[in-house]
Order: structure tokens, then sequence, then C-alpha cells
């Protein structure tokens, strides 16, 4: 894990920011650096995004899976390399964090649809099965 951080400290994101810069970086200076939508979400919401960096904090700690609903959060600095299982409905499903995330919603990462897969039509599916009989 601590290879991938090296390798991304390398990489320089977000207008010459490396890493290490975003990770000294306030949640609120942070927001200078993405486009407007998740600005203007990280400075309304700069709270929330606290406290979950709190939990992913404890959770971590204790060696427990980070879980959540919170598909709307925006991705910061302090959340990079972390595997967090955000929830798809109807499972939680694993993101591990990259750089290249920073500024998107962790839903964006998560499908909420799958593929459908039809099965045999069933009685009454159409009008001429009416008319067959029914063993």
């Amino acid at each position: 894990m601590e290879d991938k951080l090296h390798e991304m400290q390398k990489i320089e994101l977000r207008r010459g920011k490396t890493i290490e810069e975003l990770n000294k970086m306030d949640i609120r200076e942070f927001a200078k650096y993405v486009d407007s939508r998740a600005r203007r979400t990280l400075l309304r919401q700069s709270s929330v995004i606290e406290k979950f960096l709190k939990k992913c904090k404890e959770c971590s700690e204790k060696g427990k899976p980070i879980r959540t609903h919170l598909r709307d959060i925006v991705i910061v600095p302090g959340m990079l390399g972390l595997t967090i299982n955000v929830h798809g409905g109807k499972s939680f499903m694993p993101v591990t964090i990259t750089g290249e995330m920073l500024g998107h919603r962790l839903g964006e990462f998560v499908m909420t649809r799958e593929k459908v897969q039809h099965g045999a039509p069933g009685i009454g599916a159409t009008k001429s099965s009416a008319a067959a009989s029914v063993k």
C-alpha cells in the first residue's frame, strides 16, 4: 500500500500541487483546486466531511472496514489510499481511493444498476399465453 502512495506522490495533481502538499491542506483550502460544484459542496458541508474522515480514521485504527451510505461525499486528500465500502443500493462495494478521484463523489465509482437477465415469460405475460392450457 505504501508503494502505491509513493507512486501517487510523484504525480503532480490539481494545478501543480503534489499529493503531499494537498494532504497538508485544510478542506476549505483544497476547495480552491476543484471545480465549482465540488467547491460549493466542500464549503457548505465541510463539517460533514470532517466527521466522515474522523470515522474513517477510527475504523482503520480498529481494523474494521469502512462502510458508508454517503454517496454524495466529495473525495478529499485525507481519503487517499483508503478502501471504503460504498452502498450501491443492495450491497456494499469496495472503492480504493486514488489521486485521480480527488474532487469526485464516492457514488460515481459504485454502480447502482445491474444488467437485467430475464427468465421465461409466465402465464399472462402475452395475449397468446392466455389461450394456452395450464398443466
